[in-house]
């Protein structure tokens, strides 16, 4: 299994950005689709965005569409969460998980239970 360290989180204002970066250790990371999860308080863990072994293929959650972009960098073993437009409302620990798929459609990959490595998480907090 891929061993995942999240970075990049923080306090942002509303209609702030945010990077995350997600850095993996092990030789499957470029085989491997890649996804984003978060967790606000007192709720359950959502899925965010999912990436393609490839980076061909891309996946987001509905109200992040064309605020949050999911990148990745092979050679680096990386994969990104590029957070625009950022709201209230996107305040959670965000969690960066490798799947047991290459690829998959989307609703595959936004359910946890296609991945089987995950990271400690980071915390982002947007203040209104």
């Amino acid at each position: 299994q891929l061993q995942l360290v999240e970075s990049g989180g923080g306090l942002v204002q509303a209609g702030g950005s945010l990077r995350l970066s997600c850095a993996a250790s092990g030789r499957t990371f470029s085989n491997t689709a890649m996804g984003w999860f978060r967790q606000a308080p007192g709720k359950e863990r959502e899925f965010v965005a999912a990436i393609s072994w490839s980076g061909g293929s891309t996946y987001y959650e509905d109200s992040v569409k064309g605020r949050f972009t999911i990148s990745r960098d092979n050679d680096k073993n990386t994969v990104y969460l590029q957070m625009n437009s950022l709201k209230p409302g996107d305040t959670a620990v965000y969690y960066c998980a490798a799947s047991h798929y290459s690829d998959h459609d989307r609703p595959t990959l936004g359910t946890s239970g296609a991945y089987n490595s995950w990271g400690q998480g980071t915390q982002v907090t947007v203040s209104s």
